[in-house]
C-alpha cells in the first residue's frame, strides 16, 4: 500500500504506474476523493464528540432541559454520521488496495513479457549426440513421477514423486537450507493455513485471490486460505510491531509446502510437473531500512544466491529484468531466473526475486525507528531460493544420458546418496 500524502503529491505518477502495470488508474482518484470526504467527516465526528464529552460534563453537575436537549441532538447527529463514516473509511480502505505500486525508473515500460529484458546468461546449453527427451518421458522411463495415478487420485495436474524423484526433492531443499544458513538467513517453516490479512499483507489480496485455496468454515468463523508461498506468512511474522534498525537486515528462509489454483494458467503447460498445483519450495524474505539503495543492493544479493545454486547444480539460466505489465502490483523492480530446458526447447522460470519496498509493511504494519528517532516502515523484498518439483525438471532435461539414466548434480550427491538415476 502506498502513503495517501504520496499519492497526493504525486498523482499523476501514479496513474501512470497503474496503467504501465495494467491496472485501473481510476483508484487514485476514487482514493483521493475517498480521503477528501473521510478527513472532513473525522473533523466533524470530532467536533461533535468533543461537544458532547463537554456537554455531559455539565449535566453531571446539573442537568436541564435545553442540556438534555441539546445532548439528544448530538447524539442523533452522531448517529447518523459515525455510519457515513465506517462507509466512507471502508471505501478508503478498498480503493487504496487496488492502488499498485510505483517501479523504479530502471524497470522498463512494457504491456506483457514481450517487455522484458535480458541482463545476462550463464552457462553453455548442451548439444547431445541422442534426441533429448522431456522430463515427461525421463520420469515414466525411470520410474520415478506416476502422473497417471496422480492425476486419478488429485486430478488435473496431479502427480506422485517417488523414488529416486523424491530423494532428489529432499536432496535439492536440504542442500539449499544449508546454502542460505551459511549466508546468514534463518530457516523458517511457516504456517501455511492463513488468515485473510497475510494475503492482503504481501499484496496477494486483492489481485491474485482468484488463484489461493478458500477453506469453507462455518458461519461467523475467521476465513482462512493455503498460501502459495512461504512469502505471504514471512511477511506478517513481524505484523504490527517495531523493530530495531541494528537488527537489520533481516534474513529469512522459509521452507513450506504450498498450492495454487493457477487459475489464470488453463490450457499452459497442462503436461509434466512444470506448472503444477502443489509443490514445496523455499523463499527467501529480507527486511531492511527504509532506504531504495540499500534495498537495491540486497536485491542484487539475493539474486546472486539463487544463480549461485544454478551455477553449482551446472543449469544454464538467463536474467531477465521484468517490464511493467509482466512484475505485479507490489513490485518496484523484479528479476525473473529462468534455465535452459531442453524439454521445452525454451527457458523456464525458476525463480523471482523483487523489491516491493514498504509496500507491505503498510498493509502488515511494520516500522522502526531511524537513527533521527522517528518511525519508518520497514522496506521488504524476497525472492525463490529453490522449488520442486520445477528445479526437478531443469535437473532432469539437462543431465539426461543416452542410456535413459540422469546424472546427479555433483553438489547434491552427498545429500542424495548416489550419482545416477537409473532403472532399478
Amino acid at each position: 500500500m502506498l502513503d495517501i500524502n504520496y499519492i497526493r503529491e504525486n498523482a499523476d505518477l501514479v496513474k501512470l504506474a497503474a496503467k504501465n502495470k495494467n491496472r485501473n488508474p481510476n483508484a487514485v482518484d476514487q482514493a483521493i476523493a475517498a480521503d477528501t470526504e473521510r478527513r472532513k467527516l473525522i473533523v466533524t465526528v470530532e467536533s461533535i464528540r468533543a461537544e458532547r464529552n463537554k456537554l455531559n460534563e455539565q449535566l453531571k453537575k446539573g442537568r436541564s432541559p435545553e442540556l438534555i436537549q441539546e445532548s439528544t441532538k448530538l447524539k442523533a447527529q452522531l448517529q447518523d454520521l459515525e455510519p457515513q463514516l465506517r462507509k466512507i473509511e471502508k471505501d478508503f480502505e478498498d480503493f487504496m488496495l487496488q492502488i499498485p505500486n510505483v517501479p523504479f525508473e530502471e524497470v522498463p515500460v512494457g504491456k506483457d513479457e514481450s517487455g522484458n529484458q535480458t541482463i545476462r546468461t550463464w552457462g553453455e546449453i548442451k548439444k547431445y549426440d541422442f534426441e533429448p527427451k522431456s522430463h515427461i518421458e525421463i520420469a515414466k522411463s525411470l520410474d520415478i513421477i506416476d502422473f497417471d495415478r496422480g492425476s486419478k487420485v488429485a486430478g488435473f495436474r496431479g502427480y506422485f514423486l517417488k523414488g529416486d524423484a523424491v530423494m532428489l526433492q529432499f536432496a535439492l531443499m536440504n542442500y539449499t537450507l544449508q546454502k542460505f544458513i551459511s549466508k546468514g538467513f534463518t530457516p523458517f517453516v511457516p504456517p501455511v493455513i492463513l488468515k485473510r490479512r497475510n494475503f492482503v499483507n504481501s499484496a496477494h489480496f486483492p489481485w491474485s485471490e482468484q488463484d489461493v485455496y478458500k477453506f469453507v468454515t462455518e458461519e461467523g468463523e475467521d476465513e482462512y486460505f493455503l498460501t502459495g508461498t512461504a512469502e505471504v506468512p514471512l511477511v506478517s511474522y513481524y505484523q504490527d510491531e517495531v523493530l530495531n534498525e541494528k537488527d537489520f537486515p533481516i534474513k529469512m528462509i522459509g521452507f513450506s509446502p504450498c498450492y495454487r489454483k493457477e487459475a489464470g494458467s488453463y490450457g499452459r503447460d497442462t503436461q509434466g510437473v512444470y506448472r503444477v498445483h502443489e509443490f514445496v519450495k523455499t523463499e527467501q524474505v529480507v527486511i531492511c531500512k527504509n532506504d531504495a539503495e540499500e534495498s537495491r543492493r540486497l536485491h542484487e544479493e539475493m539474486l546472486s544466491y539463487t544463480e549461485e545454486i544454478a551455477q553449482e547444480l551446472g543449469l544454464p539460466y538467463r536474467i531477465l529484468l521484468m517490464c511493467t505489465g509482466d512484475m505485479g502490483e507490489p513490485q518496484t523492480k523484479k528479476y525473473d531466473l529462468e534455465a535452459w530446458m531442453p524439454g521445452r526447447n525454451n527457458w523456464g522460470e525458476l525463480a523471482s526475486d523483487s523489491i516491493v519496498t514498504d509496500f507491505q509493511s503498510r498493509r502488515a504494519n511494520i516500522r522502526y525507528r531511524d537513527a533521527n528517532n522517528e518511525m519508518q516502515y520497514v522496506y521488504m523484498l524476497n525472492n525463490t531460493a529453490s522449488n520442486s518439483p520445477r528445479w526437478l525438471v531443469a535437473i532432469l532435461e539437462n543431465y539426461q544420458q543416452a542410456d535413459g539414466s540422469v546424472k546427479v548434480p555433483a553438489v547434491l550427491v552427498p545429500f542424495m546418496g548416489k550419482d545416477v538415476i537409473k532403472l532399478a
